[in-house]
Order: C-alpha cells, then structure tokens, then sequence
C-alpha cells in the first residue's frame, strides 16, 4: 500500500513518539481494486476539512514565524560551500583517472572509474544547487529574512545561478499559493478534465462491471515511461518558457521572460525585466567559466547538475500536488485552507530531503498554510499542525520514485460535475469517494492579493 494518510492522536508534542495509526489509501489502482468511476465500492471516504484560516495559524507557535537573516545565511554559506567543495573534488577525476595516463588508475579500469566518480558528483551536485533553489524559493515568500529588500536581492542572485527568473517565477508561484487545489484557478500542475485528455474507451473489452479498458496508446507502459522522462528532464525550462503544464486559459507561448505576458500586472513589468537581466549577467558568466575550462567542462561541472536540479523541481513538485487521495475543488467548494490542505507532506530518500533539500518535501503543507515560515521553523509548525488537522494531514511515506511513476500513470483526469473531485486513472476509477459536510467556511485568499 502505498500513500497513507496519518491520523496523530491530539496529544501534546511530547508524546509524539507515541505510535500512529495510518488510514491506508491507496495510491496505485490496481486492475482487481474495486473502485469504479461511479463512487462505489469499497472506498476510503473524504470529508472536506472545514477549518478557518485563524484555525490553522492559531494552531503553530508563535516562535515560528520569526525570521532571521542571520540563520538564513547559515544555510547559503553551507550549500556554497559543498558546491565549491565537489567542484573541487571533481577537478581531480580526471587526471587521476582516465583510460591511458591516469595517476591513481587507469586502463579500463580508470576510464570505469572516472565516469563512476562524475556521476557521483552530478548526482550530489545537482542536489546541493536544488537545496540553493529552495532558499531562494524562500526568498520569494519574504521567509528568508525580515527584510523584503534582503529577501529580494539574495532571492534574485540565488535563483539567477540556477538559471531561475527570479521575480518572474516569485509573482506565479504567489498566484499558485493563492490558489492551491482549485480546480480552474491554479497555476501549475492544473489538473486536466475528461474533455481535455479526450478519455475514449473500447466497449469490447471489458475489464469488470462498469469499467472498460482504454486502449489508447498513451496506457502502453513504455509510452508512458517517455513522457515521464520528458518530463523530468524539461518539465521545468518548458514551463518557464511555454507555460507547460500551466493555466490552459492562458495563451500560447505565455512564459516567465515576457513582462507583456497574462502572467503579470503592469506593476511587475519592471520586475520581470530585472530578472531577465540577471540571467544575461549569469550567461556571460558562464560564457567566461567557459573560456576558462571549455564546453565540455562547462557541461561537465554546471549543466548536467543543472539538469538533475530540473528533474527534483519537477519530481519535488509534481508530487506535492498530484496523488489519487489529494482532492481538487471546483469553485463552490474552495477556499484558501481547503487549498492549502491539498497538497502532501513526502520523505525524500532519507537524510537527504531533510537537510540537502531543507525539508521542501517533508513540511509543505505547514508551508501553504504560511509560506513566511521559514524552513528552519516549519518542522516544528508542521508536528503543531498534526495535532489539529488529523486524518486531513496528508502524508505519505511510500518512496518517492515509486509515487511518481504511480502519479504520474494514474493521475489523468478529473470530472467538471463533481464539486470535490479526485484524480480518475486510464480505467475512470478514483481512490477515494466524497462525503459532504454542510457548511462552507469562506476564508479564501483571492489570486488579486498578491505582493508586488
């Protein structure tokens, strides 16, 4: 069974070594499950949480939400420092091993070894630049520090290095934030109805009762493992670029470079300029690192790290917001701590997630309740929030490459008649059956409530 939903008993945090009890949900829909596109059978039950914004904030200590520069730059000097450091490292694979002249090893022995040893350092390297992503993630929520100054000028040089717009990127994702889990309104990852992905079923083969088999070739395994590979590789230059996976409604070619483009108000047209010019600044300061070591270098030391930072955004993000048991709203039913709830807190590969990656994976729904938190503090607020969330806490502890190819093949569309709606797979089953409360509590954030 894959992802759990974790119910913690509301005792103090002292006891929270205390053993929970999981309500199991299942994550892969499996040809003998008994769900069926028809809400029976045997399924989990969701009823939408009906807590209010000063529910969810009142419950994390006030502690929490203090920010400071001086913690913060802790955690820059640190990831610098490992970057500098493998950098380092990596400078000596070559002459030390190599397939004719190698001073360690050489042979073929020493060609296996060097390429052996420049995996490593891609695999390590691409993590420590997403770790400095995060942080500048951070800056654009105004949780690095208590300055939006500072908070804007470390933002624009982090992101810059790792080929990120910046104030660009900081306006949409605001507007992702503002509205998380809302059918229609979301920015990216917006989950597509069953008109758009023109679902089609062969009535010839029928799998059980109810349920037919669809034979189209986007089910075929391999097809599906391409465009999962796609996706990781470019998922995140394509979306800054050509808004993929983003809003539908937007128009072609709408990207993160255009201060024209439907993504900004006038206010932030200067901003989306400043941005663009620090990546100017940053490709003339590759093109000199080039110079120095050359194309191959250049690719060796920064774009392939580059690409393994586009495969954990994507990955990373992807699985925050996609999974069978996460629900999406239509608008009679959202609001903000409904939106917020509906994203799922992961552990990424052990250690690493919480201390190369600062927790991005393991506290995110403490941070779509308050994004100013900073990471440092949001381990904290997410074990207050357990306690008052219960079984609407999301959580899983299945591993995350498994998650994603699960997601990623069972997590095709939703249906626009359902106000609560559930991913369907290929089949038109879901993981979970809705059961309604009857009231609403409008605390919404409105998309317009963004910082300039």
């Amino acid at each position: 069974m894959a992802s759990t939903i974790r119910q913690r008993d509301t005792q103090s945090l002292a006891t929270k070594t205390k053993q929970q009890q999981p309500i199991d949900v299942p994550n892969t829909l499996d040809d003998d499950d008994s769900a069926s596109d028809d809400g029976n059978g045997s399924l989990p039950s969701f009823t939408p949480p009906d807590f209010t914004v000063k529910d969810l904030l009142s419950a994390i200590p006030k502690h929490c939400y203090e920010r400071s520069a001086f913690k913060s730059f802790q955690y820059v000097l640190v990831d610098f420092a490992m970057v500098f450091a493998l950098w380092a490292a990596a400078a000596n694979i070559d002459q030390n091993f190599n397939l004719s002249n190698g001073k360690i090893l050489d042979g073929y022995q020493g060609e296996t070894a060097k390429w052996a040893l420049w995996s490593i350092y891609w695999f390590a390297q691409g993590l420590v630049m997403t770790g400095i992503w995060v942080i500048a993630h951070e800056c654009g929520h105004q949780a690095f520090s208590t300055s939006k100054q500072l908070n804007n000028a470390v933002g624009l040089v982090l992101h810059s290095l790792v080929l990120v717009p910046y104030h660009s990127w900081r306006v949409s994702h605001a507007r992702h934030h503002a509205a998380t889990g809302h059918a229609e309104r979301d920015e990216v990852f917006v989950p597509k109805n069953k008109a758009y992905v023109k679902a089609k079923t062969n009535p010839k083969k029928v799998v059980k009762e109810g349920i037919v088999l669809d034979e189209l070739l986007e089910d075929v395994p391999i097809y599906r493992l391409f465009w999962l590979v796609m996706q990781q590789l470019l998922g995140w230059p394509m979306y800054l670029t050509t808004n993929a996976s983003g809003q539908t409604r937007y128009p072609k070619w709408t990207n993160h470079f255009d201060p024209e483009s439907i993504i900004f108000d006038v206010r932030h047209r200067s901003q989306v300029i400043i941005s663009d010019l620090a990546l100017v600044a940053v490709a003339g300061l590759l093109h000199y690192v080039r110079l120095q070591i050359g194309w191959s270098g250049l690719v060796k030391y920064y774009f392939i790290p580059y690409l393994f930072v586009n495969h954990w955004l994507v990955m990373i993000t992807f699985l925050q917001h996609t999974d069978p048991v996460i629900p999406h709203y239509h608008a009679a039913e959202w609001n903000f701590p409904r939106g917020a709830l509906a994203t799922m807190d992961r552990n990424l590969m052990g250690p690493i997630g919480p201390y190369i990656l600062h927790g991005i994976c393991e506290t995110h729904v403490s941070h779509h309740i308050c994004s100013k938190i900073p990471h440092y503090n949001a381990w904290e607020a997410t074990e207050a929030l357990k306690d008052l969330l219960g079984s609407h806490y999301l959580v899983s502890d299945e591993n995350m490459f498994k998650s994603l190819w699960n997601s990623f093949r069972n997590c095709r569309y939703i249906e626009d008649d359902e106000p609560v709606c559930f991913y369907h797979d290929s089949y038109g089953r879901v993981a979970r059956k809705v059961q309604m409360s009857e009231k609403l509590v409008d605390s919404g954030v409105d998309v317009a409530d963004i910082e300039d």
